[in-house]
């Protein structure tokens, strides 16, 4: 933990009857440990002020667990850590894990990597609702950055203080440990679990959850992290990786070789011609995605086929979708494409733009659909026929 510049940081709220067995379990593997009373009203500061050797810091009135995280990770950042493990006072977590995480980034050539403890969730004295809101958060989770964790919820982590202590964080209490997962994946940082003991039976345990009012703060964040995810950074992500591969080595390597079916590569894209062409304007990007997560299609794929609809087509787009209504209701356009823009004539057949949008981007998915099945059926078994020959 010296080489590495690793400290423990213990944020501690009330757990008066835990918080010696806690600090004396870390001292059998380190004295580099920051303590974050959290404005504690029971006899939390006693009990610290046999502990002169620790680095303490005292908060007048209780803030939150995601406040007393990030106070405890500017003091280390401060005094020169560059690791912070992070662990509860409540005694649910073995200090003699300690060296796992040690050992997990030694073994990392990367230090990018947020390390976080995985439970055994079926243990037989895991609760009910432990388990359940775990698996919310590792759907979530995965929703939000495309990566798959067992648990996402555990406080028993590891951070990598330098790669974090620039980022901003808006959340104080304890759904700060998903928002903070969340943008280090989104920033590149490897989030990973290692598996850890728990202990949930311990009588002494006092847990500061509120079921109710943090289950919704929760949902709130999470909610917001999913729009961010919709709307900016799957975009980001994809443009990012598109600019720096070049559009013929991203076609090649993201589309044809992708590991996808050629099924699934035509659905996806007859998802993406679909909305690109659908009235769907200024929700385009957020209803691929989604849907794309929903229907477990290729997000890549079915995103960069929903910008049918770039700029210098929208008058293309719009004027076919007015013929094609004109044409399915047997209506007459009486203005053309100049009037459009000069008066906005549009509005007054909205209801035929609306039929023959839809129209035409259901026959559209399905020819564009077809045909890319087709084509990709056969380059699929012709790479299987140079791979095999």
């Amino acid at each position: 933990m010296q080489q590495l510049r690793c400290c423990v940081v213990v944020p501690t709220f009330n757990n008066g009857k835990t918080l010696k067995r806690v600090l004396d379990g870390i001292l059998n593997h380190t004295q580099n440990i920051i303590v974050i009373n959290d404005g504690s009203t029971d006899a939390t500061s006693e009990i610290l002020n046999s502990y002169p050797e620790l680095i303490q810091v005292h908060l007048d009135k209780n803030q939150g667990k995601g406040h007393a995280l990030r106070t405890g990770f500017k003091k280390a950042s401060g005094l020169g850590y560059h690791f912070a493990i992070t662990i509860d006072s409540d005694g649910q977590h073995f200090p003699e894990d300690i060296p796992v995480f040690i050992k997990a980034l030694e073994e990392e050539s990367s230090k990018k990597v947020l390390f976080i403890g995985s439970r055994n969730m079926q243990q037989s004295d895991v609760p009910g609702r432990s388990s359940f809101g775990n698996r919310f958060s590792n759907f979530w989770f995965w929703v939000e950055t495309g990566k798959w964790l067992k648990d996402t919820q555990c406080g028993f982590r590891l951070y990598p203080l330098e790669t974090i202590k620039d980022m901003k964080f808006y959340t104080p209490k304890f759904e700060f440990e998903i928002e903070v997962i969340v943008r280090s994946a989104w920033k590149g940082i490897s989030v990973k679990n290692i598996p850890i003991n728990i202990l949930y039976d311990d009588p002494e345990r006092v847990s500061h959850f509120r079921p109710i009012i943090d289950f919704a703060r929760i949902s709130v964040l999470n909610t917001w992290l999913v729009l961010v995810a919709l709307v900016y950074i799957k975009p980001r992500d994809l443009i990012q990786r598109l600019k720096k591969k070049g559009f013929r080595r991203f076609f090649y390597e993201d589309f044809l070789h992708n590991q996808d079916s050629p099924r699934k590569k035509a659905f996806s894209i007859a998802l993406g011609v679909f909305i690109g062409l659908s009235p769907l304007w200024g929700f385009h990007t957020v209803t691929v995605i989604f849907l794309a997560l929903l229907l477990k299609l290729n997000k890549v794929i079915a995103f960069a086929f929903s910008n049918i609809s770039i700029p210098p087509l929208i008058p293309l787009v719009l004027y076919l979708s007015l013929q094609t209504g004109a044409w399915v209701t047997g209506r007459e356009l009486n203005f053309s494409i100049h009037e459009i823009d000069e008066n906005f004539e549009i509005i007054k057949n909205l209801q035929t733009y609306i039929i023959g949008s839809l129209t035409l981007s259901t026959f559209s998915a399905l020819i564009l659909g077809f045909l890319a099945y087709v084509f990709l059926s056969i380059f699929d078994r012709k790479k299987i026929a140079v791979h095999n020959g």
